[in-house]
């Protein structure tokens, strides 16, 4: 009978192919994580992706996470942040610290962070963190914040980092923009009430990725009164690839 051998250096060049390929799909799972919660206290809610392995994209991801959601929660300078437990552990001592001031008068603070995967392909994955604070005052402030990452360098990319163009992003967005909000093309830009700084356009704080292309998420506050909420705007991919640093792969 005729037998067949496998070629010694088969298995090394598959190795060799397959170790060039990107990243697969990172693998989450759920972690929450809740402090507070009676009548008169302080309470803070947080559910997010987190990301499994030893791999460095994942130790990337976490990170990341993680110090967007101590920038969220820490208020009170005197207690060390260092992870989100001491972040969560901060807001509840910044309220204790203020019910003390007023007399248990204060109204009880709360902080809701949810996380969830906005967009993976191949190269690229965004994380989209919703989050609601209430410290007092009339109302609370919601948000919305992507992260987003190169999945090939493991990398956290900040918004320059998303564009090889970003002048001609910035044209294509005003001009989406402005077809959106019924803005005339040769009036200011503020001219219907919006408050651009200089009464000139710029892209949001939040810019992501999503399914249906780039998303530019305008806070309330960040050009517009708190009543009009947030301002979204998307740019499908079709309209605004030639200008993106990370080709969104099918």
């Amino acid at each position: 009978m005729k037998t067949h051998k496998l070629n010694p250096f088969i298995p090394l060049l598959l190795f060799l192919v397959l170790g060039c390929e990107p990243d697969a799909a990172v693998t989450f799972a759920p972690m929450t994580m809740n402090r507070g919660g009676c009548e008169t206290c302080a309470q803070v809610n947080i559910a997010i992706p987190h990301a499994l392995g030893e791999a460095q994209m994942a130790k990337t991801v976490n990170t990341a996470m993680q110090e967007e959601i101590i920038s969220l929660l820490h208020f009170d300078d005197a207690l060390a942040v260092s992870d989100v437990d001491s972040a969560m552990a901060s807001f509840i001592q910044g309220y204790e610290g203020l019910k003390e001031k007023f007399m248990g008068t204060a109204m009880p603070w709360e902080a809701t962070i949810h996380g969830s995967v906005s967009y993976e392909d191949a190269q690229i994955l965004t994380i989209k963190l919703d989050s609601y604070l209430y410290t007092g005052g009339a109302h609370g402030y919601g948000a919305v914040r992507y992260l987003n990452f190169d999945k090939i360098a493991a990398q956290e990319m900040d918004n320059e980092a998303l564009f090889t163009d970003m002048d001609g992003f910035v044209k294509l967005a005003e001009k989406a923009f402005r077809i959106q909000e019924d803005i005339p093309a040769s009036a200011p830009i503020n001219s219907t009430g919006f408050m651009f700084e200089m009464d000139s356009f710029y892209l949001p704080e939040s810019i992501g990725y999503t399914p249906k292309g780039i998303e530019l998420f305008y806070a309330p506050y960040e050009i517009a009164s708190y009543a009009d909420g947030p301002i979204v705007l998307t740019l499908p991919f079709e309209h605004c690839r030639s200008f993106l640093a990370l080709q969104k792969k099918s």
